[in-house]
């Protein structure tokens, strides 16, 4: 297609967006203090934009880059909208890590997160890995051509009347991704924790510059389809050892390693346990969809479709309802599994007591083994204001609202850094 490579001599603003680049190890997920990270243009030139030094947190400051104009990522068919920036970390005792082509929309906040891994020792020598890859970001969905999703029923009816090991619809704490078509036997498995899934696929599959309402329909329709394909075991009982691919012909896209924008991030945190369903069926609707410009899919929701419902100022559901018909409900699976405990139905703040509030202290406690700023809690069930800090800090650190609260996300939050850095999470 033309539309590639196509860009006005200049234009009479110059639009930013923003990166933030966060380190950790890839086992027990301990933040690296003093990385360099190293930002460039990814140009032929590759020039360097700047150079960064992780804090106590792992993470770097935010930094503005420069990017096409919005209005490129708010109609089909413009030049690419998005800038690309390849981003070298080093840090003493760890593999360097390459990444290619992290995409920065205009006036949206990117988080990189690199996680890395521990140089080999052999003889008392740390030695580096000679054949490095460089992780290379493949381009956005709504931008590349990829295959279009194959047409299936939105109900697995042989499913549906048959014996079901999942009583109901739940969620999984981590779901295993094969990087590419269901019958490809050298494709990678991926071990994924949920929402960070969720969180990679919207990011790849719509941009973040759109309507909030939109965020929240296509977030919405990827998470019924992925919690369709969990509940009726789509490849485990194709005799597959994954649970979903990163084939757009049979899925959605997942692309290792993307960057993942603020917004969408916080989105996922607030509705991840929700998914589409329709009466009288237990399953989650597999809600497929296409862009409506390159590929039309009648029936299904079309993303640029869904972009200008928001653009009218409908809400989700009205979206939704709109291309998948007027019986489409909102439901919410009652479980999420491999966590210690379940959200207890209520905010946590101060003055509150009892079980709840010790988890939280507990967990907070042992995270704070690998992020010292967060304090030391003595773990009585009482939540005061040294909790509210302890709260505080770690919404700070994981860039969630600084309430001292917690609240829905910031309770699965410290749940899943807590599996994180106890190494607890469900790998199967």
């Amino acid at each position: 297609m033309n539309r590639k490579n196509i860009y006005p001599a200049e234009t009479s603003t110059q639009s930013f967006g923003q990166l933030s680049v966060n380190t950790v190890t890839q086992l027990g997920y301990k933040p690296i203090t003093d990385a360099k990270v190293t930002i460039k243009k990814a140009t032929p030139g590759n020039e360097t934009v700047d150079i960064l030094t992780t804090n106590q947190l792992g993470r770097t400051v935010t930094i503005d880059l420069e990017t096409p104009p919005l209005e490129y990522s708010l109609e089909p068919n413009n030049p690419k909208p998005y800038s690309e920036y390849n981003i070298e970390i080093s840090a003493e005792n760890f593999e360097p890590v390459k990444i290619a082509g992290s995409q920065i929309l205009p006036n949206e906040l990117a988080l990189q997160d690199v996680g890395m891994i521990p140089l080999v020792e052999t003889s008392s020598i740390k030695i580096k890995n000679q054949q490095q890859e460089v992780l290379v970001i493949g381009p956005h969905t709504l931008y590349g051509e990829y295959p279009p999703k194959i047409p299936e029923s939105e109900v697995k009816e042989d499913v549906e009347n048959s014996f079901i090991v999942l009583e109901k619809p739940v969620v999984p704490s981590i779901i295993i991704v094969h990087d590419g078509t269901p019958d490809d036997t050298t494709a990678p498995n991926f071990f994924v924790p949920f929402t960070s899934y969720i969180k990679n696929v919207a990011s790849s599959e719509i941009y973040s510059t759109w309507p909030e309402s939109t965020i929240q329909a296509n977030i919405l329709a990827i998470l019924s389809f992925t919690l369709n394909r969990i509940y009726t075991e789509w490849y485990r009982g194709k005799g597959k050892n994954f649970n979903i691919t990163s084939s757009t012909a049979y899925d959605h896209k997942f692309i290792f390693g993307r960057n993942i924008y603020k917004n969408i991030s916080n989105i996922v945190d607030q509705i991840f346990v929700n998914y589409l369903s329709r009466p009288g069926i237990i399953q989650p609707i597999l809600t497929q969809y296409c862009d409506g410009v390159q590929v039309t899919c009648p029936n299904w929701m079309t993303q640029w479709g869904s972009k200008y419902r928001g653009d009218l100022g409908e809400n989700p559901i009205e979206i939704l309802r709109y291309f998948y018909g007027e019986d489409m409900f909102i439901n919410t699976a009652e479980k999420v599994t491999g966590i210690p405990e379940s959200f207890p139905g209520y905010n946590l703040t101060v003055g509150s007591t009892g079980a709840p509030v010790r988890t939280i202290q507990r967990q907070l406690n042992a995270i704070s083994n690998n992020y010292p700023a967060i304090p030391k809690l003595r773990v009585d069930g009482v939540y005061g204001s040294k909790t509210k800090d302890a709260v505080e800090e770690f919404q700070k650190a994981f860039l969630l609202p600084i309430t001292g609260i917690v609240d829905y996300p910031t309770w699965y939050k410290i749940s899943d850094i807590f599996v994180a850095v106890t190494r607890l999470a469900e790998l199967a």
